[in-house]
C-alpha cells in the first residue's frame, strides 16, 4: 500500500510542489484584506527567493489538515475481535470532530510538509488501494519467521495443543482464502508464503501434516561466515557501525573503522559463534558494543575528536573475554 502511494506521489510531485510554494508565499506576504491586492511582480519575487533558498530560515505558521479516513461499514463482516476493534477505531476516528493543528516551522520544512499534503490531495486513493490489493494478490510475499515455535513436540495437552491451534489458524490463509483488511478483501491464493525457523529442537515433521504439505520446498541454510559478517557490518543502510558513527557524531566524536578492524570484529563474532551457541548476526551487536563501550561513555569528555578503530584496539578490548569461555557465555 505505502509503496504504491509513493509511486503515485512521485507522479504528481512537481504539481504538488508548485501548489505548496504558492501556499508558502501566501503565508510570507504581508496580510491584507484580499489576495488580489498583491502585485503579481511581488509574488514572482517571493517565489524566486523561495526557490533560491533565500527564505529557508524564516518561520511561518502552517495549518495541518488531519488525515481523514472514510467510515467503515464492514463491522459485522469482521472475522475476529481484533478486526472489530480496528474497524471501530477507524469509524470513531472519522466521527469525532477534528481541529486543525497549527505549527510554526522554518520555510524549508513547511515546503516539505505542504508538498506531501498537496500530493496526497492530487492522487486517487481509490485507484492506489485497488492497485495495491492487486499487487498483493498477484506478487505478494509473506515471510513467517520462527515457525518452529509453533511446532508441536509432544502428543498431549497444554502448550502443544495451543501451538497446534495456531497452525490450524494459519492453514486456511496459506492454502488460500479471502482476508478482510482495512483496505478491503484480499485473496491469498497466489501469495508466496515462506516460513523459517531454527529446527534444532523441533523438526519440520512436528508441524501438522496439512501445514507441512503447504511448505513442500525445504532448504537448509548454511551458517554465516566471516565474510557474511563483514558485509552485514558495512553494506546495510542501517548497519550497526553506521549507527554508532551517527550516534557518536551527535556527541562530537568522529568514529572511523579501518578495513582490518571490521574484519577483526567479524572474525571474533564468527569464532564465538563456532565455540558457543550460534546466534548468527546477533553476535555482532554485543561484540561491537563491547568494543565501543568506553568510547561511548567518554564521548562527552573527549569531544570534539576523531577516533580510529584498529584491529589492535579490537583485540585489546576483547582479549580478556574471548580467552575465558565462562565470560563469553555471560557477556557475549
Amino acid at each position: 500500500m505505502d509503496g504504491k502511494q509513493e509511486e503515485e506521489e512521485k507522479k504528481v510531485l512537481e504539481k504538488a510542489r508548485q501548489l505548496a510554494e504558492e501556499r508558502v508565499v501566501d503565508l510570507l506576504l504581508p496580510k491584507t484584506s484580499s489576495r488580489i491586492e498583491y502585485d503579481p511582480l511581488t509574488r514572482e519575487k517571493f517565489l524566486k527567493m523561495l526557490r533560491d533558498g533565500a527564505l529557508d530560515e524564516r518561520y511561518v505558521e502552517i495549518e495541518l489538515e488531519p488525515a481523514h479516513k472514510p467510515p467503515t461499514i464492514e463491522i459485522l463482516a469482521a472475522s475476529g475481535l481484533e478486526e472489530i476493534d480496528m474497524q471501530l477505531r477507524d469509524m470513531l476516528a472519522t466521527l469525532l470532530p477534528f481541529k486543525p493543528k497549527r505549527r510554526k516551522v522554518k520555510v524549508k520544512e513547511a515546503l516539505e510538509i505542504l508538498t506531501k499534503e498537496e500530493a496526497s490531495k492530487l492522487i486517487d486513493m481509490d485507484k492506489v488501494i485497488k492497485e495495491a490489493i492487486h499487487r498483493t494478490e498477484t506478487s505478494g510475499i509473506i515471510f513467517i519467521d520462527e515457525i518452529d515455535k509453533i511446532a508441536s513436540r509432544l502428543e498431549g495437552h497444554g502448550p502443544d495443543v495451543s501451538r497446534e491451534g495456531v497452525q490450524r489458524d494459519l492453514l486456511p490463509i496459506v492454502e488460500g482464502t479471502t482476508v478482510n483488511t482495512r483496505y478491503g478483501m484480499v485473496r491469498t491464493d497466489y501469495i508466496l508464503f515462506i516460513g523459517s525457523g531454527a529446527f534444532h529442537i523441533a523438526k519440520p515433521s512436528d508441524l501438522i501434516p496439512e501445514l507441512q504439505g503447504r511448505f513442500h520446498i525445504r532448504v537448509e541454510l548454511d551458517p554465516l561466515t566471516k565474510d557474511d559478517f563483514v558485509r552485514i557490518l558495512t553494506e546495510p543502510e542501517n548497519a550497526i557501525i553506521k549507527q554508532y558513527q551517527a550516534l557518536l557524531a551527535t556527541e562530537g566524536v568522529e568514529l572511523e573503522f579501518t578495513k582490518e578492524a571490521i574484519e577483526e570484529l567479524a572474525q571474533v563474532a564468527f569464532e564465538i559463534n563456532h565455540r558457543m551457541e550460534n546466534i548468527g548476526a546477533r553476535r555482532l551487536y554485543t561484540v561491537v558494543e563491547r568494543v565501543l563501550e568506553d568510547i561511548s561513555f567518554e564521548a562527552p569528555d573527549i569531544a570534539p575528536t576523531k577516533v580510529v578503530i584498529t584491529p589492535e584496539y579490537v583485540r585489546e578490548k576483547l582479549k580478556n573475554i574471548i580467552s575465558d569461555d565462562e565470560l563469553v557465555k555471560f557477556i557475549l
